[in-house]
């Protein structure tokens, strides 16, 4: 067997592979030798039909089969050979095949680039505060407070107002013509919080219970459902109830409603601060992280295998759309399509910082003990809730425990490069959403065709 090698690019090779006659002969001779023992001919007991004609009835069958075991044999040996790794399935590119003659053929695939130098060192960048600030405590105190919050009807008896749940039945009609799905009843919405469309939420601000009125409203063009993006539809609404959010006093008998380990409010502000805390180091965490992405790109511009970044770009569309499908949303092979340029963009960021760390950790000769492996099992059963024996169980399969490796060698190399680069506190990052659970986000029942995506 000979074996050529061309690189075609920094990231595809080709190999051209040439199979001796003598050797494409014996390839023949087993595969009629396995067709003579298992075809049926008529007019022949089994095994027994001559080779003249099994090659008249099968001939073309047993070339591509010959061609097939050959590939299937050899190019594992020419990868091997030539010491060389793909990324993808090699396309097989055959020649002319004469069962007398040799066979050759080419096999072109993807490849990891050689990587000779990284540019890691020196990085600028910028590190959100970390520290919780009192202010940013009272502000989850207060999501706390509403998550806690009553919903009674206002005594006095009184129009609606900003931050009051309204229960509301509702047709829909879009150039005159009624939607029978655009409709709802006893869909409950906050007014003020941008649940609706702003036409809607100024037309019941003010309104009484047993108001009916029809409102005028503008859809984004952005909107999840296709046939509404654009348009003015004209909902007919009558107000059913209102209730306004009465929400608990900030003392000790809170704490002790919020959680059975608090006594005090001093106890419960405490483990918020504590909290909040940690989730701000995991948010500067990841956004040096994502930094350093950037900066790797902007230094080492290599080429990367594009189905490297197919395929990371699909698992990066698989996320969105689990995370669209949690948030109770829609998403289309349109709004997809919208997006994919970004995400591609993104995939081969991550894929190019991937390789680039790949590359450090090599030169750096990292290595992952026994006892890195448990502190980090340690970290995730932490993170997870999970009971040590059962996250240890999880990744006793090969695979996932390489995966492990690779995180606990990424996250050293991503320390390698922070402790050289230049640092400097940046801004306050954006406030905290609402905790998981808040009444805001679960009282409202809110009906997609009324809503502002």
């Amino acid at each position: 067997m000979q074996v050529q090698v061309e690189r075609v690019s920094p990231v595809v090779m080709e190999l051209a592979i040439e199979i001796p006659a003598d050797s494409v002969r014996a390839q023949v001779e087993k595969a009629y030798a396995t067709l003579q023992r298992k075809a049926k001919v008529r007019g022949f007991r089994p095994g027994k039909a001559p080779r003249q004609v099994l090659a008249h009835l099968y001939g073309p069958q047993v070339d591509s089969d010959v061609v097939n075991a050959i590939v299937n044999e050899t190019l594992p040996k020419a990868l091997s050979e030539k010491n060389v790794q793909p990324v993808n399935q090699p396309q097989v590119e055959p020649g002319k095949f004469n069962q007398a003659s040799a066979f050759s053929y080419k096999a072109r695939f993807e490849v990891q680039p050689d990587i000779a130098d990284v540019t890691y060192e020196g990085f600028e960048l910028e590190r959100p505060p970390e520290k919780a600030t009192d202010e940013a405590v009272s502000e989850q105190l207060e999501l706390l407070r509403r998550q806690h919050a009553r919903l009674e009807a206002p005594e006095p008896v009184r129009p609606a107002q900003k931050g009051d749940v309204v229960t509301i039945d509702f047709t829909l009609s879009v150039e005159g013509k009624e939607l029978k799905e655009g409709g709802g009843e006893g869909v409950q919405v906050e007014l003020g919080s941008g649940q609706i469309l702003p036409e809607l939420d100024t037309a019941l601000t003010g309104a009484n219970v047993d108001a009916e009125m029809d409102v005028d409203a503008s859809f984004p063009e952005a909107h999840t459902r296709k046939e509404l993006a654009g348009k003015v539809g004209r909902f007919h609404v009558k107000v059913k109830d209102l209730k306004a959010r009465v929400l608990p006093l900030l003392d000790d008998e809170f704490a002790k409603d919020v959680g059975s380990s608090f006594q005090t409010l001093v106890e419960l502000r405490a483990d918020v601060h504590t909290r909040l805390e940690k989730m701000l180091e995991d948010r500067a965490k990841t956004m040096l992280a994502d930094q350093i992405i950037e900066r790797l790109n902007e230094k080492n511009p290599i080429d990367v295998p594009p189905s490297l970044v197919e395929q990371q770009c699909r698992m990066m569309e698989q996320e969105l759309a689990q995370n669209a499908r949690r948030a109770g949303q829609r998403v289309t092979a349109e709004d997809f399509a919208k997006v994919h340029e970004r995400v591609h963009d993104d995939a081969g960021k991550k894929v190019r910082a991937g390789l680039l760390m790949a590359a450090i950790a090599k030169k750096l000769d990292l290595k992952v003990t026994d006892q890195d492996i448990q502190k980090a099992l340690e970290e995730l059963a932490t993170e997870t809730g999970k009971n040590i024996a059962k996250v240890r169980a999880e990744y006793s399969d090969p695979q996932r425990r390489q995966i492990l490796i690779g995180m606990i060698i990424e996250d050293r190399v991503l320390d390698t490069i922070e402790g050289k680069a230049k640092i400097t506190v940046g801004a306050l990052p954006a406030a905290a959403e609402p905790a998981k659970g808040d009444p805001a986000k679960e009282d409202t029942g809110k009906a997609e065709a009324a809503s502002n995506p």
